[in-house]
């Protein structure tokens, strides 16, 4: 007895990954909320122009942080996969956890509409009482899709602008129609298409195979303890226990692990692109198993486990070369983020090249474009660090809200003798250094200008 509650009595990773479904909802619905010096933790607003990560605000121009963070999600989902299979998918993505809150929470647990540990059997739509079952259901889904779509939306409107929006619906139409849109293909997906999703339509299931070793883990039935059930083949040979070749198979042909698949495959048969590794099989068998005093005939495991009787290598050739190639990725990301700017400044020439005044007197004009990109009011003063004989005739310092941008027409003008050439104009190139009075060590850029000085007989 002492034996079979050994393996028994252990928790089902079902309830593992409910605990894990209900963190992943906490943060996706809080984190849009988090700000940091007022700036949010992931914003890319299209709205704004700017994204938002960690709190610091980038702008439009400064998205090239936006390839890093790409490469950063594909490598960590791959190096995860390399590691842990399809992890991802039965433990964090939202199409599965969508699916279970339908699926197991709605129609099994509140409408009593199927069985949570039978996901082969559709609910029986003939009788009067389950079709307004399934009408509730389908109706209180969509409440929870109009939310997650929402959520999704906070990521690209900041909450508070989504919130004061709604307030005017009917001048934000496109708006409440995206998301509307969203809710209603979340409605399809998760009550029509099923896991159709995650077989069909999810590229991911489609590169996995190329991911997975012998030593990564996943859901696997130990054809050495339970004995063969499928061919070479994948045609079933094994249908009753009675059938089994060899009298120490252990397998009871129970098919508890096959009922409870939400992709509807057969574990036994070996790795299928359809499994999404959520080891429902593997609670499953280990309820059947753990009740004769034998461990489970599918495990949370590797095929040098299983398989070959190999200690399974976490740290091998694949998974260095995934977890160096994030480590050089998330370098790059600090690097690049480091040299963030507090505002942004573009100079250009107008269409004059120069103007010659009295007393030898040469201007030219640039236009300059300010953008306050700080959370602040800040005041803007400019200067020439690298030419005394260059000053700034036509500039005084102003004042610029948050995100608000500003056009101010500079003039640069010198009474000096720049240059002594009487065949061609010169270029003169000049650093101008912008910067904020209120910070001026933190809020500060600097931009080259060319400073057009004619030639001689231009002065006179």
């Amino acid at each position: 007895m002492n034996e079979k509650n050994e393996f028994l009595n252990k928790t089902p990773y079902r309830y593992r990954r409910y605990i894990g479904y209900m963190i992943a909802s906490v943060v996706a619905l809080s984190l849009p909320f988090i700000r940091i010096d007022g700036n949010h933790i992931f914003l890319l607003s299209f709205d704004k122009k700017q994204l938002h990560l960690l709190g610091v605000a980038f702008d439009m121009q400064e998205l090239y942080l936006m390839p890093f963070l790409l490469m950063l999600l594909f490598l960590g989902i791959f190096a995860a996969t390399s590691l842990g299979g399809r992890a991802w998918c039965g433990w964090a993505c939202p199409q599965t956890i969508f699916r279970v809150i339908y699926r197991d929470l709605i129609e099994s647990w509140l409408l009593g509409l199927r069985r949570i540990k039978n996901k082969q059997k559709e609910p029986d739509l003939t009788k009067a009482e389950n079709k307004t079952k399934k009408v509730i259901g389908i109706i209180l889904w969509a409440m929870l899709a109009l939310v997650a779509a929402s959520d999704f939306m906070w990521f690209f409107v900041p909450p508070e602008d989504f919130l004061a929006y709604l307030q005017n619906p009917t001048e934000h139409l496109f708006l409440i129609g995206f998301v509307l849109a969203i809710a209603a293909f979340l409605v399809y997906d998760v009550v029509f298409l099923k896991e159709d999703f995650c077989v069909y339509i999810c590229p991911y299931s489609r590169v996995q195979s190329v991911l997975y070793d012998n030593d990564t883990y996943q859901a696997i039935y130990s054809i050495n303890r339970g004995g063969t059930i499928y061919n070479d083949n994948k045609e079933k040979i094994i249908f009753k226990a009675k059938d089994l070749p060899d009298a120490a198979n252990e397998c009871t042909t129970c098919e508890s692990c096959v009922t409870v698949c939400p992709t509807h495959i057969d574990i036994r048969k070996g790795l299928q692109l359809e499994c999404i590794n959520c080891l429902e099989c593997v609670d499953a068998c280990t309820n059947v198993m753990g009740k004769l005093g034998k461990p489970s005939l599918v495990q949370w495991s590797s095929t040098n486990s299983i398989k070959n009787n190999l200690p399974t290598k976490m740290i091998r050739r694949s998974t260095i070369m995934y977890f160096v190639a994030l480590l050089v990725v998330i370098g790059l990301l600090f690097l690049m983020g480091g040299e963030k700017e507090h505002m942004l400044l573009n100079v250009n020439k107008t269409t004059e090249l120069y103007k010659v005044k009295e007393n030898h007197v040469v201007s030219n004009n640039f236009l300059l474009l300010f953008q306050n990109t700080e959370s602040k009011p800040l005041t803007f003063d400019l200067e020439i660090i690298d030419h005394a004989d260059i000053k700034i005739t036509r500039f005084e310092p102003f004042t610029l809200s948050p995100g608000k941008l500003a056009k101010k027409i500079v003039i640069l003008e010198t009474d000096k003798i720049l240059v002594s050439d009487a065949t061609k104009d010169t270029p003169i190139t000049v650093t101008l250094k912008a910067y904020a009075k209120e910070d001026p060590t933190k809020v500060v850029v600097y931009r080259k200008a060319v400073f057009i000085y004619p030639r001689l007989d231009e002065l006179k």
